[in-house]
């Protein structure tokens, strides 16, 4: 039974452009402007005609745009939700221009190691995270901590809790790695007992029903469990409405001020209609699009990530 009849989440890509150049990531490699001021506030109205309660500020590098600020500012005054996740190189720089306005702000970290989070991000921002840690911390902002797991770096979950979120009162985010591109594949049994595992800790969010779907083989064609297209609005750096998904992007469409008419064209719907059904839609289980799939209809999915849907927010806001 579907419990909403309009997207839930705004996916929009400031830019594709990043200040890191990550191992399992591409989109640094892509050149990219970025998103005028105008046309998102447009767009920001449009979003609310559409009943989307949540606007992911995403990239590439989000702090990379100097209007950041200025954009979540205007989302928050429309009753949105905000959440922005950064690499930390510039947060120390543009964190006072930050503070009130981002409800969801994530740090990603791939290593309680400084030299194998570097690596991985092929550029030198460890000590980067520590440091925004301490300048959010004053500022009276709470980060979460967004540890992307895969099977070289499971083990290190306890190091990462134990030694920078535990002590700084932070939430750890544990963030399976879906398959893209040549990475993400090839995970074993071992890795999900040890996710599982961590489940019941206090400050640790983990969606268990990321882990069934992905020990199921992802999600089917013939009994497709994604809902990309009707949950999600993907929105590009340069205007367009991209469908079904990112990162499948088989359509664009030019937005020209006119949002909320092009979400419900015929063109548009049809896209929409093949959500989780195209071939290449075989087996996916990218996060990001599994989350509100999870979120929008009743379904052995959505009560296995409910638990952890409330916990996060309990220890988000609750007791913060």
């Amino acid at each position: 039974m579907r419990l909403f009849s309009h997207p839930l989440l705004c996916n929009y890509y400031l830019t594709y452009r990043c200040n890191a150049k990550c191992g399992f990531c591409d989109i640094w490699e892509k050149p990219s402007p970025y998103v005028d001021l105008k046309e998102f506030e447009h767009n920001l109205l449009d979003l609310k005609r559409l009943k989307v309660g949540v606007i992911d500020f995403t990239g590439g590098e989000p702090l990379l745009h100097r209007e950041l600020g200025t954009m979540l500012e205007m989302a928050k005054n429309q009753g949105f939700i905000t959440t922005v996740t950064t690499n930390t190189l510039l947060y120390p720089k543009y964190s006072e221009t930050l503070v009130g306005k981002v409800d969801m702000l994530h740090f990603s970290l791939d290593s309680p190691h400084k030299l194998v989070h570097n690596q991985s991000r092929g550029v030198e921002c460890y000590d980067h995270i520590l440091k925004s840690i301490e300048i959010a911390k004053n500022l009276g902002e709470r980060p979460d901590i967004l540890f992307t797991t895969m099977d070289e770096n499971v083990g290190d979950i306890e190091l990462v809790y134990r030694e920078i979120t535990q002590p700084n009162g932070l939430l750890l985010l544990l963030n399976p790695l879906f398959q893209y591109n040549a990475v993400g594949g090839n995970i074993n049994s071992t890795y999900f007992k040890t996710l599982r595992s961590w489940a019941n800790k206090p400050n640790v969010y983990i969606n268990e029903a990321f882990l069934t779907l992905r020990e199921m083989g992802g999600n089917q064609i013939d009994k497709p469990i994604c809902r990309a297209g009707s949950t999600t609005i993907v929105i590009t750096p340069d205007n367009k409405l991209r469908l079904p998904c990112y990162h499948l992007g088989a359509q664009e469409i030019p937005i020209q001020n006119r949002l909320y008419e092009i979400w419900h064209s015929k063109e548009a719907q049809q896209w929409i209609q093949q959500e989780g059904r195209l071939p290449t839609c075989q087996g996916c289980a990218i996060n990001c699009y599994m989350q509100p799939s999870f979120t929008y209809e009743t379904s052995p999915f959505f009560w296995e990530a409910l638990p952890s849907t409330i916990k996060y927010s309990l220890e988000k806001w609750c007791y913060a």
